[in-house]
């Protein structure tokens, strides 16, 4: 077989650097970016930021009022990411004491904030026991009991496992450990030590009852209800509940209001919790009666070639400028991709906003049904540019900061031949539920009936799927005596 040599013609797409750069800095969230533009001033010399910010400036970008916007500054919204112990407890169990749950709580592009150095739970425990008159040998248990708590105050091992583990020479049994127990849940706060959430709460009622002797029949069915009847308490078996321990609504009633009044996590108060902020790359405001999108300068890094090494790039390569002269166009690239990033994010906010403006003026329940591509189509871009613009990026409006992606929804059919987005139902349903009457509360199928009577066609199924994604528990969970 002879070699032989073809020409043939073909077409093919090929990404430049550049481009590739411009598609990489867009699907970055602004602390990604702020971290990937420190990498190239640290690998580019010629690369610098203006008016000589700080590296620690550089994380947040430089101070100044907005571009094309009035004068005034926007708030960031914290997310606090809290964890919550919700086993055998009322699914309704107020907690005051604890942050509540948020969705934007563990992104990458979050900004935490630490609290102030304080006492750990183990720490302060210690403490106590320092002040104790117990023997040596007492302390020592209570102090191995200490270290096995969880952050909440809870024994999560059994006294069985502790003895087990420890050595024969210790010697240590199952009844010395119970007896260091009962010492350590004497400590402060009320209810650390404890087993189980039925137990924790028991322990706080005796030490109530302790407290004031005179304490009425209340803190006695509350004790009943937490050592034996907690359970039915979480589901709202009231019926049960009335037939096991012979009280009336009213015994009943009080009892549960002060179960509620108690704290299932006596360890939380002692947990470093992390509060998290996020940075609005866009912020919103009504500008003689228009909504108007403007970039937030703070959330934008302001770059700039330096002038000297940019003179000793555009020698001649003789004199040693060829490798000045490729940082030169990777920065010139650099800084022009960061600025088309921001103004494709402007575009697209200001899309959103223009289809979005009842809700700017309304709320949720004012919130149209938007894809993708209808954006995609408004502004002459592919849709997976859309994806990369509204994913880690957020906008700041009167209503709450939000990210990008939050706008967009599936939607319902309406009698009228319209849609409802389906952010907008979940509002409704919100309303209906906040509404309703506790002691009659609203069955899914009876939130889809009241829908429907508006002209919103939802299943029941739909309406249980929407109504867990917003945490409201069942209805035999909302119901009250």
């Amino acid at each position: 077989m002879k070699p032989t040599l073809q020409f043939r013609l073909s077409q093919h797409l090929t990404l430049t650097p550049q481009l590739q750069q411009s598609i990489r800095l867009l699907q970055l969230s602004t602390v990604e970016l702020n971290q990937e533009i420190e990498r190239l001033l640290i690998e580019n010399p010629i690369l610098e930021r203006e008016d000589g910010e700080s590296d620690a400036q550089a994380a947040t970008g430089p101070a100044s009022a907005e571009r094309e916007a009035p004068s005034g500054t926007s708030a960031d919204e914290a997310q606090p990411a809290n964890t919550e112990r919700n086993e055998e407890l009322p699914a309704d169990f107020a907690a005051p004491w604890r942050g509540t749950e948020d969705s934007g709580g563990d992104d990458d592009n979050d900004r935490g904030h630490t609290a102030p150095d304080l006492p750990t739970l183990r720490d302060h425990l210690n403490s106590e026991l320092a002040l104790t008159n117990l023997g040596a040998r007492d302390r020592a248990l209570v102090g191995l009991l200490i270290d096995a708590l969880d952050e909440d105050g809870y024994l999560t091992q059994s006294l069985e496992d502790i003895a087990a583990l420890m050595s024969i020479e210790a010697d240590v049994n199952v009844e010395e450990l119970a007896i260091a127990l009962r010492h350590l849940q004497n400590f402060e706060p009320a209810g650390v030590g404890a087993r189980s959430p039925g137990e924790c709460l028991a322990l706080q009622l005796r030490a109530i009852r302790e407290n004031d002797p005179g304490a009425g029949a209340d803190i006695v069915l509350a004790l009943a209800i937490c050592e034996q009847h907690l359970d039915l308490l979480a589901s709202r078996d009231y019926v049960r509940l009335k037939n096991l321990t012979g009280a009336n609504d009213e015994a009943l009633r009080a009892a549960q209001a002060l179960i509620r009044g108690l704290n299932p996590h006596p360890g939380a108060a002692f947990a470093r919790i992390e509060a998290r902020y996020v940075i609005p790359d866009v912020v919103v405001r009504k500008v003689k009666g228009v909504w108007r999108a403007s970039l937030n300068q703070e959330a934008m890094p302001r770059l700039r070639v330096n002038r000297l090494y940019a003179e000793l790039a555009s020698r001649p390569r003789s004199s040693g400028g060829n490798a000045l002269a490729t940082q030169l166009q990777e920065a010139r690239w650099l800084i022009k991709n960061v600025l088309q990033r921001f103004d494709t994010i402007l575009r697209v906010s200001q899309a959103i906003v223009d289809r979005q403006r009842n809700f700017l003026e309304h709320g949720e329940v004012a919130m149209r049904p938007m894809v993708l591509r209808e954006i995609a189509d408004v502004l002459g871009v592919h849709e997976s540019t859309i994806s990369r613009v509204t994913t880690q990026k957020y906008i700041a409006t009167p209503r709450g900061t939000y990210e990008l992606k939050y706008f967009f929804g599936s939607h319902v059919a309406t009698d009228t031949g319209g849609a409802a987005s389906s952010t907008a139902i979940r509002a409704l349903i919100k309303q209906l539920v906040s509404a309703e009457d506790t002691k009659a509360p609203l069955s899914d199928s009876r939130i889809a009936k009241i829908l429907a009577e508006q002209g919103i066609v939802v299943a029941r199924r739909t309406i249980a799927k929407y109504r867990e994604s917003l945490q409201i528990p069942p209805v035999n969970q909302r119901k009250s005596l």
